[in-house]
């Protein structure tokens, strides 16, 4: 996720033509050599016939892709004296085609924000890469099209405008998101998915199938907190350096939401692969990663993700490397109760064979359930609700008080770099989560009574915490330890089959 700056060194010697580039290039990097020769006789320069070594330093990091190619290109220009002017205090990126002309490539925003700290003055990208650039303040990025206009730019004959900086404050967040106002009943599950926006508390939720699990999980990004202007920098760079970045956008307002099929590998769920990608898990960072159908997941991929929804960061060790990809995400899960879906259904009987509900459930570890802070019955919808005239809870209304819990958090943990009660450190929790007597005797009954965990005692705690500042109260008293009880202990009869 972080660049590092590349020094691309030209020897032109005597002797018979070659093309060497060194500096432990991969496949990509090596066929640079074809692709800047043919675009600089397509553009009408001069190419060396003479023993050319392009040296990329440091010489112990192995370069990939394809982002090379301008760079030596200009190298070999300036050695030859085609390029006139100076060009201390410049970076170039960007991949060429044969004819000349510069094409898009990946990871331009953290190599824009590595130039900035290089206190390099100028940036050279490809156009189309050149609202990623315009983020950055306090450097110039100058979109290039072809070689003959870089060249022309740089030798003074035609000048290139540098982006215009993006004023973050006139971006806006895509319209048109699924409303909660479409989801007749199920107020229950409402309210606990606004508390889980509100504090970036992870869900799981049980129901029969066509009970609007996949329905609500969906209106979440409608409802959750307005990104800070650094969680929108994170999640942009993520998406630029796995290529996903949509055209057009400069940077991402609106959280990610993920929701991957269940046949979906390990290293696509946690990243990886020959050239390590981010994985899902990272591409929802600042967002939701929604599993739907979660016992079908196999269970390495599952258990995989114990650990990251923890620590908000995944490490993949290689044998040539060690890469790691924030993923600090709101987990959303939902899951049917048995096979057949209609275990505990008010009306409809379980055809599963005896055992086969318990089994079912146990596919989900207890480690996994552990770390899910909310756990809620989304019940089969009846047909009075259904066929109900009245007009239901708008997201834009409920945004607004996730919107006000969340800044109250802000203030609260500003410095910690912690932004969300859910984040709290076991620490945090302690000094921040004060309860009344009464709530105090409440959680330890109810701990007790359940058999909860150390990490279920603070979840509650942080959860109870969140309830709290839905309802701008600063002391957790006991009907906020009671919702907060509630969301633990709904699985229990499904996990006690």
């Amino acid at each position: 996720m972080e660049s590092y700056r590349v020094d691309v060194e030209v020897n032109l010697a005597g002797g018979l033509p070659r093309f060497d580039i060194v500096g432990l290039p991969d496949a990509a990097v090596s066929e640079s050599r074809e692709r800047v020769r043919a675009a600089v006789h397509n553009n009408g320069y001069d190419f060396p016939v003479s023993r050319i070594t392009v040296n990329l330093a440091p010489a112990d990091i192995k370069k990939e892709g394809p982002v090379y190619d301008l760079p030596i290109l200009i190298a070999i220009l300036k050695s030859t004296g085609q390029l006139r002017n100076d060009t201390d205090g410049s970076a170039f990126i960007g991949e060429l085609s044969l004819n000349g002309e510069v094409h898009r490539v990946n990871g331009v925003l953290p190599m824009v924000i590595r130039a900035k700290k290089e206190r390099l003055e100028s940036i050279y990208v490809p156009y189309d890469n050149r609202n990623e650039g315009a983020v950055v303040k306090g450097i110039k990025v100058y979109p290039v099209k072809t070689v003959k206009e870089l060249i022309d730019h740089l030798n003074g004959v035609a000048v290139i405008e540098p982006v215009k900086e993006t004023d973050y404050n006139e971006l806006f967040a895509p319209e048109g998101l699924p409303d909660f106002c479409d989801v007749k009943g199920q107020y229950h599950a409402k309210r606990a998915l606004e508390v889980a926006a509100a504090g970036g508390h992870n869900v799981l939720m049980i129901g029969p199938p066509g009970s609007g699990k996949s329905m609500l999980a969906k209106r979440i990004p409608s409802i959750l907190p307005d990104m800070t202007f650094e969680e929108s920098l994170e999640t942009t760079n993520i998406y630029s350096v796995s290529g996903k970045l949509p055209d057009g956008v400069s940077l991402m307002r609106q959280r990610p939401f993920r929701s991957p099929h269940h046949t979906i590998s390990p290293a696509g769920l946690s990243g990886g692969g020959t050239v390590p990608r981010p994985g899902e898990i990272s591409l929802a960072h600042n967002g939701v990663l929604f599993l739907d159908e979660l016992p079908e997941f196999t269970r390495s991929s599952m258990e995989i993700l114990r650990q990251p929804i923890e620590d908000g960061r995944i490490t993949i060790a290689r044998v040539a490397a060690t890469y790691s990809y924030p993923c600090s995400v709101m987990l959303v899960c939902a899951m049917n109760p048995c096979p057949c879906g209609f275990f505990g259904h008010p009306t409809k009987p379980c055809t599963c064979p005896n055992g086969a509900p318990a089994k079912y459930l146990s596919k989900v570890s207890g480690p996994l359930l552990d770390r899910l802070d909310i756990h809620i019955e989304v019940p089969a919808v009846n047909y009075e609700e259904l066929s109900s005239k009245a007009k239901e809870e708008s997201s834009a209304e409920i945004r607004k008080r996730v919107n006000a819990a969340r800044k109250i958090q802000q203030q609260r943990l500003e410095g910690t770099g912690v932004n969300c009660n859910a984040k709290m450190n076991a620490a945090l929790t302690r000094k921040y989560c004060e309860i009344t007597s009464d709530a105090a005797a409440l959680l330890r009954s109810s701990f007790e009574s359940l058999g909860l965990s150390a990490r279920a005692y603070d979840k509650v705690l942080r959860l109870s915490r969140t309830v709290a500042d839905l309802d701008a109260s600063e002391i957790i008293n006991s009907d906020h330890i009671l919702e907060a009880i509630q969301y633990r202990s709904l699985d229990r009869k499904f996990w006690r089959v």
